[in-house]
């Protein structure tokens, strides 16, 4: 028996009219190469004021044995637990304008119901498009532009960014499967995912989430906070710089891909993917392995890469 996905999730008495709102969703627990996706959620949620106006049932979605919550013990009792939470938070933009946040852990169960009950909320409210976001690593140096990839429902939401050249079968995720329902349902959505240079995946990486940030703006037309986290972007670009320069080995790296990547560009100016001269060229993977390398040997035990 199909269980009712609208008793998945609560919603506050005093919801507005939001008929024609966006909703940004990002979930922890997929790839977000860069923490991207997870910079941006935050940064909005702490330069915007918000509240939340639906919550999911996450006993229902959540398995807690493999992402267990965290508790504080205090010297002889246990202190506080910190819940996971899978909620919509209302936002309005420097505009004031209205629009939604949907966070949280991505559900483990259920994602059929789960991608039914956020149909039904974006049906309730009148959502007009709904955009996920996240990072994804590539074999690109940060020394060039950083790309995105687009998707939507519709061929003309992607607008002009380029598209991948060819096709793929990946593992699936919720974000996806929310966006693949809307388009059979009739409903506008897209993605973005930001390029991360494939060293600097596991570190927390700001110029992709400023990178996302913006594509969210232009796509949605909201007007989006932006300087915080563009001064943390020229801050953590300065210390990457700075390992750089202190290794003849990673600048060696660098300079590597910048050869594949400006080949690649090349090529693709003219309509051919055939790179030149990059027999004894080195793979992104090995270039990646060195780079990794040497950014653990410049951290202390309590050191972060991305700091």
């Amino acid at each position: 028996m199909a269980l009712d996905p609208e008793e998945l999730y609560e919603v506050d008495s005093d919801v507005p009219d939001l008929d024609g709102v966006v909703l940004l969703h990002h979930f922890d627990g997929f790839m977000d190469a860069g923490s991207a996706g997870a910079l941006v959620a935050e940064h909005l949620l702490s330069e915007l004021e918000h509240r939340v106006i639906a919550r999911f049932a996450v006993d229902s979605l959540i398995d807690y044995r493999s992402r267990r919550p965290p508790m504080t013990y205090a010297i002889d009792h246990w202190e506080s637990y910190d819940a996971p939470e899978l909620v919509v938070h209302l936002l309005h933009d420097e505009d004031g304008v209205p629009f939604l946040l949907l966070t949280g852990p991505e559900p483990d169960h259920e994602w059929e119901r789960f991608t039914k009950a956020v149909q039904s909320l974006i049906e309730r409210w009148g959502v007009r498009l709904t955009v996920g976001f996240h990072g994804i690593p590539m074999g690109a140096p940060h020394t060039r532009p950083l790309g995105v990839t687009s998707h939507a429902t519709r061929v003309d939401l992607v607008g002009d960014h380029q598209p991948l050249p060819n096709r793929m079968q990946v593992p699936g995720s919720v974000a996806a499967l929310i966006e693949f329902r809307l388009g059979e349902a009739g409903h506008d959505a897209m993605g973005f995912a930001a390029h991360v240079p494939h060293y600097l995946a596991q570190a927390t990486y700001p110029a992709a989430a400023v990178l996302v940030l913006d594509s969210l703006a232009k796509a949605t037309g909201l007007n989006l906070p932006g300087e915080p986290l563009r001064e943390a972007a020229v801050t953590a670009d300065a210390e990457i710089n700075r390992q750089v320069a202190e290794s003849d080995e990673v600048a060696d790296v660098v300079r590597a891909l910048e050869r594949q990547y400006d080949t690649f560009v090349e090529a693709s100016s003219r309509n051919s993917l055939l790179a030149e001269s990059v027999e004894h060229m080195p793979t992104a993977e090995e270039l990646g392995n060195q780079f990794e390398r040497f950014l653990a040997e410049q951290q202390g035990p309590g050191d972060s890469p991305e700091r």
